[in-house]
């Protein structure tokens, strides 16, 4: 199965990227293909509103940018997901950038893509609502993708053992 990591945190050695190398490990473990873009260190700007990707475009977006990196790898996965710290109850306005331009080649049933997975960290515990209600409205209602599931580590639970081991076995459950 191929699977792509959108991941949305600006700190490479950060408690999100701890929680993304341990589903990794445990994705490759069951052979699975995993790629992770690092959608908040690519120039990816928002989405402009303009329709061009759903009128003359044809699902291509009109804007240049590192996002024209991420569009083939979305188109080749089977499972998306989503990786970020949690900022003001939401994912960061990096992850949120590329999430908004998912809008043009994202429209229901074009995809490849069939499950939803999500990792989060945060300093703090019940600040996960803003995240959580895009990944189910967003992802598994509107996109029809099945919930693979969820792993949030918060405060003292970042990079322990405990959460690592949530996340290997997130990666070896798809």
């Amino acid at each position: 199965m191929k699977i792509l990591i959108l991941n949305g945190s600006p700190h490479p050695h950060g408690n999100t990227q701890a929680l993304i190398d341990a589903f990794k490990e445990g994705a490759i473990a069951k052979g699975h293909e995993v790629k992770e873009a690092d959608v908040a260190r690519m120039n990816i700007h928002g989405c402009l509103g303009c329709e061009y990707c759903h009128t003359r475009g044809s699902g291509s977006c009109i804007q240049r940018d590192d996002m024209q990196k991420v569009y083939p790898l979305l188109q080749q996965a089977e499972v998306l997901v989503l990786a970020s710290p949690i900022y003001y109850h939401g994912f960061s306005g990096q992850l949120k950038c590329a999430i908004d331009r998912l809008y043009a080649i994202g429209a229901p049933g074009q995809l490849k893509l069939r499950r939803i997975a999500m990792l989060l960290s945060s300093g703090a515990d019940q600040v996960y609502e803003g995240a959580v209600y895009s990944f189910n409205e967003d992802f598994v209602n509107f996109l029809g993708l099945e919930n693979a599931g969820i792993v949030t580590a918060y405060g003292s639970e970042n990079k322990s053992e405990a959460k690592l081991q949530e996340a290997r076995a997130l990666g070896a459950s798809l």
